[in-house]
Parts: C-alpha cells; sequence; structure tokens
C-alpha cells in the first residue's frame, strides 16, 4: 500500500486503503491485521488504524483476535447466503423505483452503465469488471430516488465486492451477469417496475447460487 495522500481525515483515508485491500483480494481472508504494521507502510500513528479497524470490525470484515489485533473475516456459504438474501431486497426495491422514476436520463444512464460493463468484458481485468458490476447497480440506486438506499446498503455492498472479486478471479463465466444486467436495465427504460423488481431479484438470487455452489465445488477440490 501506498503512503496516504492526506485529502480525506486520515481515519477515513486508511479505512478506504484497508477496504480496497480486502475486496481487491490483497488482503485475503484469514490475514492478519496488526495495527502497527499498517501505521508504519502508510506512514500515520495507530489512532487512526485503530478507529478505521472498529469501522471495518462494525461492517463485519475484520474480527478481533484478542490481544493479537484483527485479522481479515472468513468468507463462506452462510455469509454469501446472509448477504446476498440482503441484497436481494435492496436490488429489488431500487429496480422497482427506478423504473417509476421520471428521471429524464434515466436511459442515458443505464445505457452508459452497460457499456462500462462491456468494456470491462473486452479487458477481462478482474478490479474493472468488479467496478463496472457496482456501478451499474449504484447506477439504478441512484436513479431510485431514495436517497437513503446507497447508505443503508453500503456494508452489505462491500461484502459484495469482496466476494464479486473472489468469485471472477478463479476464472468462473462472466457473460451471464451482463445478459442479465442488459434484461433489468430494458425493463426499468420501459417503466415496468414489477418486471424490473423480479429481474432483480432473480439476478440476485442467481448470483448467491452461482457463488455457493462454486465455494461447495472448491471444498470438494481441496477435501
Amino acid at each position: 500500500m501506498e503512503p496516504l495522500s492526506g485529502r480525506k481525515s486520515l481515519t477515513d483515508e486508511v479505512h478506504d486503503r484497508l477496504v480496497d485491500a480486502l475486496c481487491s483480494g490483497a488482503l485475503p481472508p484469514g490475514t492478519p491485521l496488526r495495527q502497527e504494521a499498517i501505521a508504519e507502510e502508510l506512514n500515520v500513528s495507530r489512532q487512526p488504524v485503530l478507529q478505521a479497524l472498529g469501522l471495518l470490525r462494525r461492517d463485519g470484515l475484520v474480527e478481533p483476535m484478542g490481544r493479537r489485533g484483527y485479522r481479515v473475516s472468513q468468507v463462506d456459504a452462510n455469509l454469501v447466503r446472509h448477504v446476498y438474501d440482503l441484497r436481494e431486497a435492496f436490488d429489488g426495491l431500487a429496480a422497482r423505483l427506478a423504473a417509476q422514476s421520471l428521471d429524464v436520463n434515466r436511459k442515458s444512464a443505464l445505457r452508459a452503465a452497460i457499456q462500462q460493463g462491456h468494456h470491462a468484458l473486452g479487458s477481462g481485468d478482474t478490479a474493472d469488471l468488479v467496478a463496472a458490476d457496482v456501478a451499474f447497480h449504484q447506477t439504478i440506486y441512484r436513479l431510485s430516488g431514495n436517497p437513503l438506499l446507497p447508505e443503508a446498503s453500503a456494508a452489505v455492498w462491500l461484502q459484495i465486492r469482496r466476494v464479486m472479486h473472489a468469485y471472477l478471479q478463479s476464472g468462473s463465466s462472466r457473460d451471464p451477469i451482463w445478459t442479465e444486467h442488459e434484461a433489468i436495465a430494458d425493463a426499468i427504460c420501459a417503466g415496468d417496475g414489477d418486471r424490473a423488481q423480479k429481474l432483480a431479484i432473480n439476478h440476485s438470487n442467481n448470483a448467491k447460487h452461482r457463488l455457493t455452489s462454486r465455494m461447495k465445488d472448491t471444498e470438494t477440490q481441496t477435501n
């Protein structure tokens, strides 16, 4: 990790840097996190590191190891099910509200998000694919007109980013994800709230099953 820029509060910068490392797989599950080592690497005191780790613990991304500090939380099938159960509710609501929205930029915003996804598919870069996927869904959240949705779902989306990266980096199929995205976007642009909600919920449910199946296959191979 590079030294911090100083543009935000030190706690926010440390938090953001750790989130990026956690979600990109640079700090995989089970990795010990030592306050002293992080502070030295980022050239800050221990206080903002301690505060940032507390925020990460609140969001379920790290867990305490007693006097030995923290470690990165594990990702397992139960976590995926819990996270994606919540995602179904958030995504379904956002898609229905977005379809009912009168935002004149709705179609262009969704098309831009889809285009970003196709560029990411072309590059094959995992970080680009995760960023495009998150951007697509956050576009729908914004179009929903409910300003509480992004904040209410923020902790869930941190976990989703972490799981997405691991799934895509494993070389799993990527095409169905964006085919489903396009169908959701079409329903929203058509103003069909019921269909948009149903497709969004199905999309999240399909992702949950792909992820849990992949985890079961990995466990079988390692046993």
